[in-house]
């Protein structure tokens, strides 16, 4: 059975498994969505989502990101890690819409990645969340490791992963491949020790034998 095959059967299972997933982050607008979004690199969607609670009632339009002091900004903030530079990306990212998209988030690919902070998973997350439009798929750490353990891609290249699995993905499920495997990566596929035992699509992981043999053999 080749990826193509196997990620159908995977696909199916995990749809049922996780019949509700989606994005963990909070978000009312296209423009929370690319914020918290950006804060979201190297942090939790659980600390990003108490930070914007605040957040989000102070900043409401591009243009009070562009009017924030940066330091102040930083503050606010600071608890998800990498604050100096999220800051300067996100005031970077509400002056950019104003001047080139009269304050607003694009919905599309290619104007999104023009957006300091906004590289392809971003733009993904955004698109897919905010606009309910799938030009590619979002792969974070977790949709990268499961990737690999299943083999649907022999790259450690988020960009080149994400091109092996639009290759083999159904368009209609390239929205939601991301949060199928982000789901079953924090409940089974553990970057340490893997739940192969417990895992549903156990049996189309090339890996399981030999997971099963490191972590789980007598």
């Amino acid at each position: 059975m080749d990826a193509k095959q196997r990620i159908l059967k995977i696909i199916d299972i995990l749809k049922k498994e996780y019949p509700e997933a989606k994005t963990a982050l909070n978000f009312k607008t296209p423009l929370d969505m690319v914020v918290a979004t950006i804060l979201s690199a190297q942090c939790t969607d659980k600390r990003v989502n108490i930070v914007t609670k605040s957040l989000f009632r102070k900043y409401r339009t591009a243009q009070d990101y562009a009017k924030a002091n940066i330091k102040s900004f930083e503050q606010e903030i600071r608890s998800t890690g990498f604050f100096r530079n999220k800051a300067k990306s996100i005031i970077g990212m509400a002056k950019k819409l104003l001047s080139d998209f009269n304050g607003k988030v694009p919905d599309s690919m290619e104007k999104l990645i023009t957006l300091p902070g906004v590289a392809r998973k971003t733009a993904n997350v955004v698109l897919n969340n905010a606009f309910h439009k799938s030009e590619g798929i979002a792969v974070d750490t977790h949709v990268r490791r499961l990737s690999e353990r299943l083999k649907l891609s022999d790259s450690d290249d988020p960009v080149k992963i994400e091109q092996d699995l639009m290759n083999i993905v159904p368009r209609n499920y390239w929205g939601k491949i991301t949060y199928y495997l982000v789901d079953h990566g924090r409940a089974i596929c553990d970057a340490k020790k893997p739940k192969c035992p417990e895992c549903v699509i156990s049996k189309y992981c090339p890996s399981k034998a030999g997971f099963i043999k490191r972590f789980w053999s007598k």
